[in-house]
């Protein structure tokens, strides 16, 4: 793309430094390009994302690729004099100086994070391959187009109870599969009250034929028929940005921030992903629309402040310097009138 900066320069000072060009990183720059800030967006490249064919549940984008969507925001961007920078992001310093690997730094007023998370799968023959395509984790993003598929559902997370009780809404044909997961006679009691049918055993790999899913197998043997299978994956998010800032973070582990992304540091803010594990992709380009105004707000702040103290020294000075002149004309008028007869 002919917009995009492959390289920086030493001298580079901008108002922000986006880290991060997935949905929020590239929504946070679009409104702070408008707001006529000068603004460098860090792409390193590597979008959770990226194994899926299709988004869903973003209006106006629903089934749209995710790389045509983020090919479509970095025009957009581009087209605000925003800069877009190819490469990873190192360390920053407090300040903030923003360390490229292998490169320059670029020296910003705020930094905004916005560097998603990683999804850790459980290690089970053909998940990792088959992960995005019809290994899943998100009824919401994904449930409609398997709906009424046969689906299974591993219990490799606590939260997979929780997961095939929403699935089973999608399809009456959902199993659930708790592999190593010791279910609670609550549990099972609620899986089989909504028709989520249990079979036990571990799981011992994922069936693919001709590239498609068609079943999974159990270690003692059994092959049971699915053309979809969910699982939570461990989710971790990509804060060492963050935490090497001193930014907080919460019970769970979570870098904390307010209802407008700000994190415990002054001048830092955390949106998408990284901040927020449910967040989907319209989810975090609203939050990274929403945090870029509260550090345009910010910014102003700061410059009015400046701007402010500019003025009350500027008056200061005028006056000190208008003092001696009214002094030295009261003198003269003063002689003036002595010197009269």
């Amino acid at each position: 793309m002919s917009d995009t900066k492959n390289a920086a320069t030493n001298d580079s000072a901008y108002d922000v430094v986006v880290v991060g060009a997935g949905a929020a990183g590239l929504s946070a720059a679009l409104v702070l390009g408008r707001a006529r800030r000068r603004v460098a967006v860090v792409n390193a490249g590597t979008p959770r994302n990226a194994p899926a064919a299709h988004m869903h549940g973003f209006l106006s984008r629903d089934g749209m690729p995710p790389a045509a969507l983020l090919e479509v925001g970095r025009t957009e961007v581009a087209g605000y004099g925003v800069d877009l920078i190819d490469g990873r992001v190192d360390h920053i310093d407090p300040g903030f100086l923003v360390h490229l690997a292998g490169g320059p730094a670029l020296r910003a007023r705020r930094v905004l994070v916005a560097t998603g998370l990683r999804d850790e799968l459980p290690e089970i023959p053909g998940v990792r391959e088959r992960w995005g395509r019809d290994l899943l984790h998100c009824p919401y993003c994904h449930g409609h187009e398997v709906r009424d598929e046969p689906i299974g559902v591993l219990g490799t997370h606590p939260g997979a109870v929780s997961q095939a009780l929403l699935l089973q809404r999608w399809s009456a044909d959902t199993v659930f599969f708790p592999h190593t997961l010791d279910l609670t006679d609550d549990e099972r009691e609620r899986l089989a009250a909504r028709g989520v049918r249990i079979i036990d055993g571990a799981v011992k790999r994922l069936v693919v034929d001709g590239d498609r899913l068609r079943a999974i197998e159990l270690a003692e043997g059994s092959v049971v028929p699915r053309s979809a299978v969910f699982v939570v994956p461990h989710m971790v998010p990509r804060d060492a940005l963050l935490t090497g800032l001193g930014c907080e973070r919460d019970e769970s582990g979570w870098v904390t921030t307010d209802p407008s992304g700000r994190t415990s540091v002054p001048g830092v803010w955390a949106v998408g992903n990284v901040a927020d594990r449910r967040a989907q992709v319209v989810t975090a380009a609203g939050m990274g629309s929403t945090a870029a105004i509260a550090v345009d707000h910010d910014l102003v702040d700061e410059e009015v402040t400046r701007d402010v103290e500019d003025y009350r020294a500027a008056e200061a000075t005028s006056s000190s310097s208008l003092r001696p002149a009214a002094h030295a004309v009261s003198l003269e008028g003063h002689r003036g009138s002595a010197s009269r007869p």
